[in-house]
């Protein structure tokens, strides 16, 4: 199952860098690299998966029987992929309100319309 989610990982992140790269459409590239956040979202889950593992949380009779830290899950990952779910819905909507402003001041947001923007 891990190799599934590494194959999902490369292919999410290959499909939101060829958006990114080809479209001439701002939304387009926005939800390009919208999808590039996903792809690494699930790469740093993945990494932290441990098959079979429980909930790291630890009671006084495994720590006396010497229970190895193999069998839990890494939380890390979780914490990091939690904060920067956070963080990328700030960007897109940071990103969709200066596409609004650009439509608004340029009538378009296509990129080869608004390029007349060299100062």
């Amino acid at each position: 199952m891990t190799i599934f989610n590494y194959i999902a990982c490369i292919l999410l992140i290959v499909l939101g860098l060829y958006a990114v790269c080809t479209q001439k459409n701002l939304l387009k590239t926005i939800i390009g690299l919208s999808i590039i956040d996903y792809g690494v979202n699930l790469l740093i889950v993945s990494t932290g998966f441990n098959d079979g593992g429980s909930v790291p949380v630890y009671q006084m009779s495994d720590l006396l029987n010497g229970v190895s830290a193999q069998f839990f899950v890494d939380p890390v990952p979780q914490a990091l992929t939690l904060t920067s779910i956070v963080i990328g819905a700030c960007v897109n909507a940071m990103s969709l309100a200066i596409v609004v402003m650009i439509k608004k001041k340029y009538g378009s947001i296509n990129v080869d319309d608004v390029r007349r923007l060299r100062g």
